[in-house]
């Protein structure tokens, strides 16, 4: 039964939201109707660009001077927001409404502690004494599952970590208990178990605290966690609404089928094909089309769908679509992956391992940043950032890195690439020592061993075209003739999906994606034998993301190339490699072929990895296994098993003494651990029931 506008916390009825630019008015949302009753939670989805967060600013009338709310009302408890003065709204914003924003360091301010930053929140808003206040804070903070409150009161934000920066700002929403909170994709760059945490938390906060929760969201794993209910936002206009079971089953409306196609599934059946990322782009919203917004990119699109455009059809179901044709919207059929070559037709296959790590170690020296070290009395140490790693990775093959944040992947990874030089260890590849810095290296090493970044923007120079980006390669490794090089470049952006017309765009005329794009058709330019991907998609619409792993696929199937793919994203990991390592605090705890390595036996730690992934399965059912604490530092790592401290299956004191022996079983599947292996095999899988 459908609540009444009255039960319901939040009501967004017609809303239309225009921007004044200098290109003519930009209509960002656009006939948005969407509803939250007390304790639900109505995930919003979409890729960027089709107005989630213009959505969710609008709601809180954040909106900037150029825009204006030109159609519809937003409905906070009955009252229109949109005709609140401004005295109204600090007060609804301050005590019953609430944002968490994606990036915490963008709302905490650095320069005061956190304690200042949240007891303001209730002297302000609620009228509070200092101590009240300070009382309050600390409970709230217990209540997030914040290790020693009062210590996390005298820190400065720099002093936290991602997740803890994030709790933080969930707390400082939750302290004037508001009826609605809003959350804009909270959990993007988060670490897997951070991410499973905050998401416990959520479902807590709902359940105890009866708040009506927006949660923005690009990852359906993530929404399938959370969310009651989903809306699927596409150029600035709701395409589908339904229960958050009804969506992952049943999609209705192409453009969510086409979603759910790019999301890469662990699953007991074993690895998929190929994934199916939906075509072209997102419109620009000054430009979208008279007709369906979505035609010029659905495989089912008719004339009528070009010529004019959709209301909201009500399926068999019961769910309002967007669609002239609703029932025939089922889930686009998986593309098989393309046969592999046979070793013969491969130009870089090779019977010896292309990368080749024994007892690699790499360390950071530490120095105190405090008092003492403005005194001139500096306590030295060393940051075991990589402490004694082996690793082998095979010609045409995927090697997984996987592992929380300050593990040692990148790390790793900066010192394969000649970024930063061992302390100790043997580094070879393709046969060649290569442990020196990349200043020391040949040319024929550096055209063979090509590396892509997270973030392209840091490594794209804005003042060369996309063109010259994969030029310059050509050019210093002589790959082709000169007087063939546009035509290599062409053929390379074609083959990243880009084609010609990219070649004098600068890298602010391009998206995230198409960035990434860029960087990936320079790295494969030189037609490297090694290509290292340091967490290529963590900020990538699951549309981009899926032509992203098509591609790497494509190039290697093309040139046999060895790649190194490090993730926080298991899904992906799945997806792409043929094996994984699990690194942890500068080692390595597990490694194996991918398959071995997502059914038991696991090390524990690979088995917390495992549990907090966001499966997109609302029907899921798994035992959940959570980690308590943080990572220690790897400035004084603990002894024995550096998972000791943390491990939920810790056997007793030679857990705490004992470096764990290498334990093996079946395939070159590797377990450092003191737990015997007929008990690791006794584990239930965690993605046992998946279908």
């Amino acid at each position: 039964m459908t609540p009444s506008v009255q039960e319901r916390v939040l009501s967004v009825e017609g809303l239309e939201v225009v921007y004044t630019t200098r290109s003519g008015p930009v209509r960002a949302v656009r006939d948005v109707s969407i509803g939250i009753s007390p304790g639900k939670v109505l995930g919003l989805v979409g890729e960027s660009g089709c107005g989630k967060s213009t959505l969710a600013f609008a709601v809180m009338k954040y909106m900037p001077p150029n825009a204006k709310a030109t159609a519809g009302r937003i409905l906070f408890r009955g009252r229109d927001i949109l005709r609140m003065s401004g005295r109204e709204l600090n007060r609804l914003r301050g005590n019953d409404m609430a944002m968490v924003y994606q990036d915490p360091m963008a709302s905490l301010n650095p320069s005061l502690r956190i304690g200042p930053q949240l007891t303001e929140v209730l002297i302000e808003h609620a009228g509070s004494g200092a101590g009240a206040a300070r009382a309050a804070c600390l409970r709230m903070l217990e209540r997030v599952r914040m290790p020693d409150p009062p210590a996390i009161m005298e820190r400065y934000c720099h002093q936290l970590s991602g997740g803890q920066q994030q709790r933080v700002l969930i707390a400082m929403a939750l302290l004037t208990n508001p009826a609605l909170l809003i959350m804009d994709e909270p959990t993007t760059g988060l670490d897997v178990t951070v991410e499973a945490e905050i998401l416990d938390l959520i479902g807590e906060l709902k359940r105890e605290l009866n708040t009506a929760i927006l949660f923005i969201s690009h990852s359906f794993g993530v929404i399938s966690r959370v969310a009651d209910r989903v809306a699927v936002m596409y150029a600035g206009e709701l395409v589908e609404q339904a229960p958050v079971r009804d969506i992952f089953r049943n999609p209705r409306h192409p453009y969510t089928a086409g979603l759910l196609g790019c999301v890469p599934k662990i699953s007991s059946a074993g690895r998929r094909g190929a994934l199916s990322p939906i075509r072209g782009r997102v419109p620009a919203l000054h430009e979208t089309p008279a007709g369906c917004a979505f035609a010029s990119r659905c495989d089912r699109a008719r004339d009528r769908c070009r010529r004019e455009h959709p209301g909201f059809q009500q399926t068999a179901e019961g769910h309002p679509v967007r669609c002239y044709y609703p029932d025939s919207a089922d889930s686009p059929g998986l593309q098989p992956l393309p046969a592999t070559p046979d070793a013969a037709e491969l130009p870089s296959a090779a019977d010896a391992p292309v990368l080749q790590i024994e007892g690699l170690k790499v360390y950071y020296q530490a120095k105190d940043r405090g008092l003492a070290g403005m005194a001139g009395r500096h306590r030295k140490g060393f940051v075991k950032a990589v402490d004694d790693v082996s690793l082998a990775a095979d010609g045409n093959s995927t090697l997984g890195i996987v592992g929380e944040s300050g593990c040692g992947k990148t790390t790793l990874a900066k010192c394969i690439v000649g970024l930063v030089p061992p302390n100790d260890g043997k580094l070879g590849f393709a046969g060649m020592d290569a442990a020196r810095i990349v200043e020391h290296r040949p040319v024929a090493t550096l055209r063979e061993l090509q590396m892509i970044f997270q973030n392209p923007d840091s490594t794209l120079n804005p003042k060369r075209t996309a063109g010259e980006a994969v030029a310059r390669p050509l050019q210093l490794f002589g790959t082709v003739p000169s007087t063939g090089i546009r035509n290599e470049v062409v053929r390379l952006l074609e083959a990243v999906r880009l084609g010609e017309e990219y070649y004098d765009r600068l890298p602010a005329q391009l998206s995230g994606g198409e960035k990434q794009r860029v960087a990936l058709a320079r790295a494969f330019a030189g037609r490297p034998s090694l290509v290292l991907c340091d967490e290529p998609l963590s900020a990538l619409d699951v549309s981009v993301q899926a032509a992203i792993m098509n591609l790497l696929q494509e190039f290697q199937r093309q040139y046999g190339t060895t790649i190194v793919f490090i993730s926080h994203d298991l899904s992906a990991v799945y997806q792409l490699c043929s094996s994984v390592a699990v690194m942890y605090l500068g080692q390595i705890c597990e490694t194996g072929p991918v398959e071995a390595l997502f059914e038991p036996p696991y090390h524990p730690y690979t088995e917390a990895l495992l549990s907090a992934v966001p499966i997109p399965d609302p029907t899921l059912e798994r035992n959940d296994i959570r980690l308590s604490g943080t990572v220690p530092s790897a400035l004084d790592p603990p002894t024995g098993c550096r998972f000791h401290t943390r491990c939920p299956r810790k056997i007793g004191p030679v857990c705490e003494q004992e470096a764990p022996p290498c334990r093996g079983a079946r395939d070159g599947h590797r377990i450092y651990c003191h737990i015997d292996m007929e008990e690791l095999q006794t584990v239930k899988p965690v993605f046992g029931s998946v279908e």
